[in-house]
């Protein structure tokens, strides 16, 4: 979870009322992302190859579903994934050329 304000527990008796908010509250385990930091981001790339892999089809009950996610989980860890970050200019000329216009002409008039 990033840091906005709204992303806190309080959030939710603000919303819901009290019983409905101490109930979903009891439900959430909160990770908070440091504030400038790319974790999100690795976050969300892992969120995605995660529901990609394993909770893309029907799962019949929860603890079915524990234990799919946990053998993904440790099999993603054992593979040792990691981001490359590394984007420079040369390579966004390429990769995003269509953004670089080549032929400009200014006519002043």
């Amino acid at each position: 979870m990033d840091n906005l304000n709204t992303h806190a527990v309080s959030s939710l008796y603000e919303t819901f009322a009290p019983d409905i908010a101490l109930n979903l509250a009891k439900r959430l385990e909160i990770h908070f992302t440091p504030k400038h930091g790319s974790w999100l981001n690795i976050a969300e790339i892992e969120l995605s190859a995660m529901t990609k892999q394993c909770l893309g089809r029907r799962t019949a009950t929860i603890k079915e579903l524990q234990t799919q996610v946990s053998a993904w989980e440790s099999e993603r860890n054992a593979d040792m994934k990691s981001v490359d970050w590394q984007f420079s200019t040369d390579n966004a000329k390429i990769k995003l050329k269509w953004l670089y216009p080549t032929n400009i002409t200014l006519s002043m008039h």
